[in-house]
């Protein structure tokens, strides 16, 4: 058990429980999906150009905040392509020869689809190299004099990459990607089509008011969207008979302790934070602070912090704007 504010898991990865829960609200085909206009209509065109040659489609990487969608275009590639998507991530591939038994085990046009593929160690990421350009690895036999390198090919693939940190790719692992595409949060309007619909996957029954309300505050984030849906329709079930009206979403935000701007308790801790230094402070400062890893403040809490107008980051570190300064109090 903790006594973590629940809404403060609203920006982290998901636990299976909640995987299951979203891939069940997942779009099916690409045309499904909402939001990120340029970026559907860029890979309609490009895998509708593979179909055609009848090739596998280009290396792919999509970057941008945690819960916009990368995972779900991965899977929608496949699906469009009629292929498989194989998925891991790089904080599992320790070693070189952990990505052996997945490269090997591909078919022609499958996607292997790497989250978190900034955390990649180099010698992995180098590794790939030769499976992205050339479709081969190359397996180290034995050790010593009687060391000797087994070349095995593969089937040609198509890696999509996820990151929230494009910057820590080094150029040559970037480069070898022929598609970077950006996920950018989604317009309040977006989110309201993709809550309505989640509801209506659910049964679960919302009127306009509490659809206005869950989309203003879910951070432009498909994913923070779901979960407060999930959240408001226990809410519901106990106190209005299922349906999610205003006055049941408002509770159950109170509840998330999810303000009008959309802040959660983590972020009101990071700006009263940087309140009591009185000026910029070190991320590692403000983590110490509020008790949270430095990579989960500056992928999940900074970016909405900073969209809002409320912290911006200087040389010198972070810092409140006079909006900010009023929240903070």
């Amino acid at each position: 058990m903790t006594d973590e504010n629940p809404a403060d898991v609203l920006e982290r990865g998901a636990t299976t429980d909640e995987r299951d829960f979203e891939a069940a609200l997942r779009p099916r085909r690409l045309a499904e999906f909402v939001g990120q206009r340029p970026i559907v209509h860029n890979l309609d065109v490009y895998l509708a150009a593979a179909k055609q040659r009848n090739e596998p489609l280009d290396h792919i990487l999509f970057s941008g905040m945690p819960g916009l969608g990368k995972t779900t275009l991965a899977q929608l590639i496949a699906v469009e392509m009629g292929s498989h998507m194989h998925g891991t991530s790089g904080p599992v591939l320790e070693r070189a020869g952990d990505l052996v038994g997945i490269l090997t085990n591909l078919k022609r046009g499958d996607v292997l689809f790497v989250d978190e593929i900034h955390r990649l160690p180099a010698p992995v990421e180098e590794y790939l190299y030769s499976a992205m350009e050339d479709f081969h690895v190359d397996i180290q036999i034995d050790k010593g004099p009687a060391a000797r390198s087994v070349r095995i090919d593969i089937q040609r693939f198509t890696l999509v990459g996820a990151t929230t940190r494009e910057g820590l790719l080094s150029s040559p692992f970037r480069a070898r990607f022929g598609v970077t595409e950006r996920l950018d949060p989604y317009e309040a309007a977006d989110i309201r089509k993709i809550v309505e619909r989640s509801a209506g996957l659910l049964k679960t029954e919302i009127d306009a008011a509490a659809l206005e309300l869950v989309s203003s505050r879910a951070r432009g984030t498909p994913r923070v969207a779901n979960r407060i849906l999930r959240r408001l329709r226990d809410v519901a079930q106990v106190r209005a008979r299922g349906k999610i009206t205003e006055s049941v979403a408002r509770e159950g935000l109170l509840m998330l302790g999810i303000d009008e701007y959309g802040l959660t308790e983590m972020d009101r801790r990071i700006l009263r934070c940087l309140a009591d230094q009185g000026g910029p402070a070190g991320l590692r400062t403000v983590a110490v602070a509020v008790g949270e890893e430095e990579d989960t403040i500056e992928d999940a809490y900074e970016p909405h912090l900073i969209r809002e107008g409320l912290i911006q980051v200087t040389p010198r570190g972070r810092k409140l704007t006079e909006k900010g300064k009023k929240l903070a109090k």
